[in-house]
């Protein structure tokens, strides 16, 4: 498996973080659409977010911060 380009990690990570923003941005409503997408409560919006910044960290795109901080209530 070839390895990942420096450039091409990095605009990956970027894309992450874009799209953890964006489901910051109305959780309400889009918490709703990925149950519906999902089809069951198993996956949530906090554990996509939780996974995003975890793919993000492990690119080098943020310092982990996220990944340690206490699970919302």
């Amino acid at each position: 498996m070839p390895d990942l380009d420096t450039g091409d990690a990095t605009e990956l990570a970027e894309l992450l973080q874009f799209l953890n923003d964006w489901l910051t941005s109305d959780p309400t409503h889009l918490d709703a659409s990925l149950t519906r997408f999902v089809g069951t409560r198993g996956y949530d919006l906090p554990q996509l977010r939780a996974d995003l910044d975890r793919f993000a960290f492990l690119l080098g795109g943020n310092d982990g911060e996220a990944l340690f901080q206490p699970a919302p209530d």
